[in-house]
Order: structure tokens, then C-alpha cells, then sequence
């Protein structure tokens, strides 16, 4: 019986690597797999999913106006197993519910990567729904600086100071982003808005 997973993180767990070692394993078994990631996150290419560690793999981009059960229907192939998206956090609700709806009624496996969190703490929507709906969620960990597990990101300017406020999404690597335990993203936060 297919299922809904969520694999989430704060940045730089894995994600990405996690994902096209999942769909390798897919297609060394013959199965095919379609892979999707997010128009907005065109930082190695438009449609390329690529890892920290050189992975790399293309993608059916996804926007907002992307409807994932026609898109799937005309992508469809014999042999199609499984269903990877990568950047799920820019999911809508509703596309998020599009997932699931080819889930339980096509019987395919929709596996979702993504951060679950924004930089001031907040989840975004796709990892919202996906938190509330997924059959299963599975959490990539990473680590702050300190050694604890890293559950938040900070973003941080071009000097390398965190930022309190901004827009929700900006696009960034390890240029613009850090994994940090909540305390030291607390205290980060802090200094950012004095």
C-alpha cells in the first residue's frame, strides 16, 4: 500500500542526497521514478536537483499553478513506481493534497524532501500540510556548530550576521544559510534584532 512521507530538516542534512539515492535504488530495481523540484530554487539550473556532495539529477520544475495529478497523469510511464519531490516546503496545502490524492488512488509512492521551518521558526505551508497529512515523517538530522542537533536556520547577510526579518524565501546555499540548535538560533535571532 503506497504511502505520503515527509523527510524534513533544517538545512544542509541531506536532504537532496537522500532523495537521488532513493530514486537510484528505484531505477537499479528497472522502475521508473519522477523527480520534481521547485521553479523558484534554479541556483545549479532550471529543473536539476543536485546535492552538497556532487549528486545531481533533472527534475520536473513545480510553481504555484503546477497541478501535480495532471502534470503525473502526462508524465506517467509502465513502469512508474514512485513519485520524489525535492524543495516540498514551496508546496501549497493544495498541492500537497494533490500528492495525496495520487497516493490513494493511483497507489503510488509520493516521498516529499524539505525544510520544515523558515528562518524566523516558522513553517512554511507545504511543510505544514505535509506535517499534518503525511502517512509518515522522518526527520534528517544535522548539527550546529556547538555539536547539538541542528532544528533551525538562520540566514545571514553578505557579511555573515544573522537576519531577524525579510521575506520568507530567499534562495540561498551555505552563503546565505546556517543549521543551528534552537538555543543558538535564539541567541542569533536576538543579537539580529538589537
Amino acid at each position: 500500500m503506497a504511502q505520503l512521507y515527509f523527510y524534513y530538516s533544517a538545512m544542509n542534512a541531506g536532504k537532496s542526497t537522500s532523495l537521488l539515492q532513493s530514486a537510484h535504488n528505484y531505477q537499479e530495481q528497472g522502475m521508473d521514478v519522477l523527480l520534481f523540484t521547485a521553479a523558484i530554487d534554479d541556483r545549479y539550473g532550471q529543473g536539476v536537483i543536485k546535492s552538497r556532495i556532487g549528486l545531481s539529477s533533472d527534475a520536473i520544475v513545480f510553481d504555484a499553478q503546477t497541478d501535480f495529478v495532471s502534470v503525473i497523469s502526462e508524465n506517467k510511464k509502465p513502469k512508474l513506481a514512485c513519485v520524489l519531490v525535492d524543495e516540498a516546503q514551496f508546496l501549497s496545502q493544495k498541492q500537497v493534497d494533490q500528492l495525496a490524492l495520487i497516493v490513494d488512488e493511483h497507489d503510488l509512492p509520493v516521498l516529499c524532501y524539505g525544510i520544515r521551518t523558515d528562518f524566523q521558526g516558522e513553517l512554511f505551508a507545504g511543510s505544514s500540510r505535509l506535517l499534518a497529512i503525511a502517512d509518515k515523517l522522518f526527520e534528517l538530522k544535522t548539527v550546529c556548530a556547538c555539536g547539538r542537533k541542528a532544528t533551525m536556520t538562520v540566514r545571514l547577510d553578505e557579511n555573515g550576521q544573522a537576519i531577524a526579518a525579510g521575506n520568507q524565501v530567499e534562495i540561498g546555499g551555505n552563503e546565505r544559510y546556517e543549521s543551528k540548535c534552537r538555543r543558538h538560533h535564539r541567541e542569533l535571532m536576538r543579537g539580529a534584532q538589537a
